[in-house]
């Protein structure tokens, strides 16, 4: 069921939304969450048909905010409020909003959504393309508990990494982090099978793909060695190899569907490793609504200290330096001092 309301308000979408449940029969009370897509005319599409197949896992209230720049320097002083909404078979297992703001209302899109959310129920914030640097002190990120940005889709996904992690907020989450969720229990479940230490790491993928820097970040700050970025045709993530005492552990991904796990002493293991779609990321992501400490931990080591890390791992002829000193973790001067003084030593021992 589809009705289409122009110049309308925020009371009589609820009214529409309302009559349409009724007409068709379907209760509001099986919904578990508000889900608010704020994107632009070109991406709605894309995102609203993620949105549809996520609610199959989480029943949920779908608004799409669409902000519409007037032609006219005249329309742009005219706030008008156009509304679609879907019950039913149009708007997958819950229901479906798409509001599109004009003129003064596209400042003040908290006003226009806020009477439309879902009472005593968590809200999500789903920025596809054209994030706010800081999602927790936009007005419509400031109603979510759960505010999922992808940095892939921006114009200089590294650099709007140092942005997150300059802005982070509890609740805010990425869905750059959630395609490499695979990854990271492969790795872990690997590194539970041997018992050595790591010594050095390098991570294999495309250039200027977020996914890549954060899982470096993520093997950086949890296991306090050198990770090294080395750039591959793609697509995305391509492998993951560790130093270890025990011998290299070499996750190898070359076509984006088929991975191989290498064991010093084990023989190789084919393993499920394909590359998700959006639906797929959102509802990982809709699962869980309270803060990832461990996503905030990989995110404030910083790409830049990663950087720093690699290039003072290199130059010290060591790896077990940075892991050596626990002082280390939150400094990079201290990386670089501890280099230092066992380069010292070992020209002293000679």
């Amino acid at each position: 069921m589809k009705t289409d309301l122009t110049d309308t308000t925020a009371s009589k979408v609820n009214k529409a939304l309302v009559q349409g449940r009724r007409a068709i029969g379907t209760p509001a009370v099986g919904m578990v969450l508000t889900l608010v897509i704020v994107t632009d005319e070109e991406n709605a599409y894309d995102a609203l048909k993620a949105a549809n197949e996520a609610s199959r896992e989480h029943p949920s209230r779908t608004l799409v905010v669409i902000k519409r720049v007037s032609r006219s320097p005249r329309d742009r002083t005219t706030s008008r409020l156009d509304a679609e909404v879907r019950l039913g078979a149009e708007a997958g297992t819950g229901e479906t909003v798409v509001l599109r703001l004009y003129g003064e209302v596209i400042n003040h899109a908290q006003s226009v959504v806020l009477p439309l959310l879902l009472p005593d129920a968590p809200v999500v914030v789903w920025w596809p393309v054209n994030a706010p640097l800081d999602p927790a002190k936009d007005p419509l990120g400031s109603l979510a508990q759960r505010r999922v940005t992808d940095t892939y889709a921006a114009e200089a996904p590294v650099r709007e990494l140092n942005a997150r992690a300059e802005a982070y907020t509890p609740g805010d989450t990425d869905l750059s982090w959630t395609r490499i969720t695979p990854w990271r229990s492969m790795l872990a479940a690997a590194l539970d099978q041997v018992t050595c230490d790591v010594d050095a790491i390098e991570v294999e993928g495309e250039e200027f793909n977020p996914s890549c820097e954060l899982l470096a970040m993520w093997l950086a700050e949890r296991l306090e060695v050198p990770v090294k970025r080395s750039l591959s045709s793609g697509p995305g993530l391509t492998a993951v190899r560790l130093e270890t005492s025990c011998g290299p552990i070499v996750l190898d991904r070359a076509d984006g569907t088929l991975a191989t796990l290498s064991i010093q002493g084990q023989p190789d293991r084919a393993v499920a490793l394909k590359r998700r779609d959006t639906a797929e990321l959102m509802a990982e992501e809709l699962r869980r609504l309270d803060p990832d400490d461990t996503y905030a931990s990989a995110l404030r080591y910083g790409v830049n200290r990663l950087n720093s890390a690699d290039t003072a791992g290199s130059a010290g002829g060591t790896a077990t330096a940075t892991k050596a000193a626990p002082v280390a973790k939150d400094s990079p001067a201290g990386v670089a001092e501890t280099l230092a003084k066992k380069a010292a030593d070992k020209a002293a021992a000679e």
